[in-house]
C-alpha cells in the first residue's frame, strides 16, 4: 500500500467553513477511483495549506491519479500547484473496521 500527501499554499488563506464547502464540492470525484482505499481532506490551522492524505493499494494507481490534468484542476481550483509526497505503508490500522492490515 501508498500514503500520498498533496499540500498546496494557498494564495489567501481560507476558514474552516469554506474549505469544507470547498472539499464537498471535490469528494464526489474520489468515490470509485480504482486502488484508492480512502481520502481525508486537510487543512492547516492558519487556513494557509491545504492538501489530502490518501491510501492507494499501489504507487500505480496512485500515479494514474496524479496526472497533468489533475495537477491542472487543482490549480485552477486552488490558485496554486500541488506537491505530492509518497510513502510506503506496509502496515495500517483501521479502528472502524477494527481491522490491522498488511501488504503482503
Amino acid at each position: 500500500m501508498i500514503t500520498t500527501i498533496t499540500q498546496f499554499r494557498l494564495p489567501q488563506p481560507i476558514a474552516l467553513d469554506e474549505a469544507r464547502r470547498i472539499f464537498l464540492s471535490t469528494a464526489p470525484t474520489y468515490q470509485g477511483v480504482p486502488g484508492l482505499i480512502s481520502k481525508c481532506y486537510v487543512l492547516s490551522e492558519d487556513g494557509s495549506t491545504a492538501g489530502g492524505v490518501y491510501l492507494w493499494t499501489s504507487r500505480a494507481a496512485a500515479e494514474a491519479v496524479y496526472t497533468e490534468a489533475w495537477t491542472r484542476f487543482v490549480t485552477d481550483k486552488y490558485g496554486t500547484a500541488p506537491v505530492v509526497t509518497y510513502f510506503d505503508s506496509p502496515v495500517v490500522v483501521d479502528n472502524v473496521a477494527g481491522e490491522i492490515t498488511s501488504d503482503r
